[in-house]
């Protein structure tokens, strides 16, 4: 059975038995934009949007949905993302970039990462970000002394680390206590930071920000850590901080197989609501902007990636494997986080899968598998292969290895396809060369 539910919103099986993607063949777009291609949804990709702003807003109205660029931004991505009237959170001066080229309103962009470099913090206050969300103490004073020189004070929000474990992978576990991310509040760090920043002359405090993680399929490590860290926030009333933005970040889960099934985006929204105005109510404290930032579950399920059958080796009573002329380079995921996928062949949707195989790529690594130990029907050398839930993280994390050109990226809504990233080139991968 078609595994409707990890494919975009616009996913058909038409009179051929060819997967159709946004009114287009994935055949035909396969032919016409070479493969390996990412697939991109438009109709998922802005209902997913409305679904995070309406779900959130009905429940609370001070609400603000940011963007986490980091699943996968562009210039054309960015155009939509402000269309649907969300902010973005970004993490990187390249991301800021992408922003800026889109024309992005820079007032509605929030700065996270780490380790910002001094000429990103500089940007960051020189073009206007509305918020840079401070990570460290180094960031603090750093970020205190370039506004100091800009002559400006610019809003902050400090990320704090409540130490709950939010059950994902641990690659991607950030909110627990041995994080190199945010400060720790069972530390003390936390409480510090607050302290410095309010008495920073060029900086503002505006509220806390945390990030338990992702993909977080619980709905309790969210309610758990709301209230501790509005809890936490209270003590520091007297001393000056005011919560008027609280962020309980993203995190939020997709489907990438058949058995998986996460909360719905109503089903956050009311587990985070809920505990925000129960705990506020309860603290007597004036109810903060929420800010929200959802990035793999808005572009997650909006994206497929299409592959092409190569050479397949079948080992009697061991493996039989099937090659495409993608892998790790465009798909990270199964090789850094074990990732699991749906795995459809495109042309065949109804077929009988008889056949166990596994999907190999074609970079020089053993390790560079995107699916193992999978029924499809009897594949074939041209084969085209579709793999859902490939609009996050996929596309960001490509690499060049091998000296690979990466896949380009194709829109696709109402029949009509158009491309918003092109394939790189062999000339692409040395343009920064020289000899």
């Amino acid at each position: 059975m078609f595994p409707q539910h990890v494919f975009p919103e616009t996913a058909e099986i038409n009179s051929q038995e060819h997967l159709v993607l946004g009114g287009c063949d994935t055949l035909d777009l396969a032919q016409e934009h070479g493969t390996p291609v990412y697939i991109l949804d438009e109709a998922t990709l802005r209902n997913r949007c409305r679904s995070f702003v309406q779900e959130f807003s009905q429940r609370y109205t001070n609400v603000q949905v940011l963007y986490a660029s980091k699943a996968y931004i562009n210039p054309a991505l960015a155009q939509i993302i402000n269309e649907e009237g969300l902010g973005l959170d970004v993490v990187s001066g390249g991301e800021l970039a992408v922003a800026r080229a889109a024309g992005f309103p820079l007032e509605n962009v929030y700065f996270h990462g780490n380790n910002k470099t001094p000429e990103e913090l500089s940007e960051a206050v020189e073009h206007g970000l509305g918020r840079v969300v401070v990570d460290s103490f180094h960031e603090l004073d750093l970020l205190n002394r370039i506004a100091a020189e800009a002559g400006k004070v610019q809003d902050i929000l400090i990320r704090v680390s409540p130490g709950i474990d939010p059950h994902t992978h641990i690659y991607t576990t950030t909110g627990i206590i041995d994080s190199k991310f945010g400060f720790s509040i069972q530390t003390g760090h936390a409480a510090d930071a607050i302290h410095q920043a309010l008495v920073a002359p060029n900086l503002r405090l505006l509220g806390l920000h945390f990030h338990l993680g992702s993909p977080i399929f619980e709905l309790e490590p969210y309610q758990a850590a709301t209230d501790l860290v509005l809890r936490f926030a209270a003590q520091y009333q007297e001393e000056g901080l005011e919560i008027q933005e609280f962020s309980p970040g993203g995190g939020f889960a997709i489907a990438y197989t058949e058995d998986q099934i996460p909360p719905t985006i109503g089903e956050y929204a009311e587990a985070i609501v809920s505990t925000l105005t129960a705990t506020c109510g309860e603290l007597s404290m004036p109810a903060p902007k929420l800010l929200i930032e959802p990035g793999r579950s808005i572009v997650g399920p909006a994206g497929v990636a299409l592959y092409r059958v190569g050479a397949i080796k079948d080992i009697p009573g061991v493996r039989k494997y099937v090659s495409v002329d993608g892998g790790m380079g465009d798909n990270i995921r199964p090789a850094l986080y074990q990732a699991t996928y749906e795995v459809v062949s495109a042309g065949k949707v109804n077929g009988t899968p008889t056949e166990k195989v596994t999907i190999a790529g074609k970079y020089c690594e053993s390790g560079d598998v995107l699916a193992s130990d999978i029924m499809l029907p009897c594949p074939e050398t041209g084969d085209i292969i579709a793999i859902p839930a490939a609009g996050a993280y996929c596309p960001s994390m490509a690499s060049n290895y091998n000296m690979n050109p990466r896949p380009p990226m194709v829109l696709v809504h109402n029949g009509q396809s158009r491309t918003i990233r092109r394939r790189e080139s062999y000339q692409d991968l040395m343009l920064c060369d020289s000899v």
